[in-house]
């Protein structure tokens, strides 16, 4: 026989058992209400990614130091040796001249970036990696990754050792219309298989519009930028069908260049013709600093149609069993996609995982250095560069 406490015990839960079933269930609700009203954290309701910046010499600087506030980045460092130039852009940008550092190391030793964006000419992004990565410092390039393949294998073999991302960044990645012309392409399978790629960019040329002296001084050196129009917008098509065609490398390149104001542009070609050969393709690049206006434009031509991207948004889709085309808008990225400053926030944070052949990852961008160098070997020397010869 149990005690009586223990029997009076036992009878009030035997009494109470109900009460005690709905105490617990209203507690679980309580609880359930509790989690579910919880403020949600999204990738720009962290703590903001601490970034520093190597070089401010590239034009492309404006659109990190002139964008709006939105909570996902915070500029620690800044890495420019030119008093002038850093001098100009504080005034015009207000940030506090405290976070300027002659060098790349100091800036890393004094403010522990997690992530750098590079700013400076293309030569010297192999020295901004070299620095970085071994940190475990992410870095993310304007485009294009580097001047040559070696630069460019030297980048890969420091990310995969360090397992840290090394992304690029171009212009036309944020564009709408071209997300949509993949979507078309390659996802709905709406125009067929491609059969031809073609990509007009530029514009009237740097000096002509009025690029800085800082930005003149490497862009136009056949060293520091690798070579004029050829690189600095023959990358753009490079990029977008090695995205579009899904890392395919291709048969053989092809390409002349010339320089058409040589009292303008002595050292750099300002013009270029590249023909990049597919088994079962062919991709155009008309790359120029000669064009009466701003373009980055991508016709793409498949069994049963075509897509046209004029600009950022507006472009044209035909499919031959319709029988007409029709001019769209493109919808707008998404915001974790839409400019390279979230994007690459996201990425360090792990929130974005770059796939291999994305328009930022560097896979696909080492597909493009060796576009470039090919492009330049053709160019050279008046032939076309077999991949497999060159590349033995």
């Amino acid at each position: 026989m149990f005690p009586k406490w223990q029997e009076n015990r036992g009878n009030y839960f035997k009494k109470n058992r109900y009460s005690m079933i709905m105490i617990k269930s209203i507690a679980k609700l309580i609880l359930a209400l509790s989690i579910s009203t919880l403020p949600v954290v999204t990738p720009a309701q962290q703590k903001p990614v601490r970034i520093g910046i190597a070089g401010l010499s590239h034009d492309h600087i404006h659109g990190l130091l002139g964008r709006k506030e939105k909570g996902d980045i915070v500029i620690v460092g800044i890495a420019e040796p030119d008093s002038g130039l850093v001098e100009r852009l504080a005034k015009r940008y207000g940030f506090d001249k405290k976070i300027v550092y002659s060098s790349i190391d100091e800036m890393l030793r004094s403010t522990k970036p997690e992530a750098v964006m590079a700013y400076n000419d293309i030569f010297g992004h192999l020295e901004v990696v070299e620095k970085c990565v071994p940190k475990g410092i992410h870095v993310m390039v304007e485009k294009p990754l580097a001047v040559s393949v070696a630069h460019a294998d030297k980048m890969a073999k420091l990310a995969k050792k360090n397992n840290i991302q090394i992304l690029t960044n171009y212009e036309t990645t944020w564009y709408g219309s071209n997300t949509e012309a993949y979507k078309v392409v390659n996802e709905e399978e709406q125009i067929g298989e491609i059969l031809k790629i073609e990509f007009h960019t530029g514009h009237q040329g740097p000096v002509e519009i009025g690029c800085s002296k800082e930005f003149l001084a490497w862009l136009t050196d056949p060293v520091l930028n690798g070579a004029g129009a050829l690189n600095d917008f023959g990358c753009y098509g490079a990029n977008l069908s090695t995205w579009l065609m899904k890392g395919e490398t291709p048969v053989s390149v092809t390409a002349v260049t010339h320089t058409n104001k040589p009292q303008v542009y002595p050292n750099v070609d300002d013009e270029a013709s590249i023909i990049v050969q597919y088994p079962y393709n062919q991709v155009i690049i008309q790359a120029s600093w000669n064009w009466p206006y701003n373009r980055k434009e991508m016709k793409i031509y498949g069994q049963s149609g075509y897509v046209f991207c004029r600009d950022t948004e507006n472009m044209t889709v035909f499919k031959s069993k319709e029988k007409k085309a029709t001019d769209k808008a493109a919808p707008a990225l998404n915001e974790d996609r839409n400019d390279a400053f979230s994007y690459f926030a996201r990425v360090v944070r792990g929130d974005i995982n770059p796939q291999p052949y994305d328009l930022s990852a560097l896979p696909n961008n080492e597909v493009v250095v060796k576009i470039l160098e090919m492009a330049k070997k053709s160019a050279e020397n008046g032939k076309t560069i077999v991949w497999k010869e060159y590349f033995k």
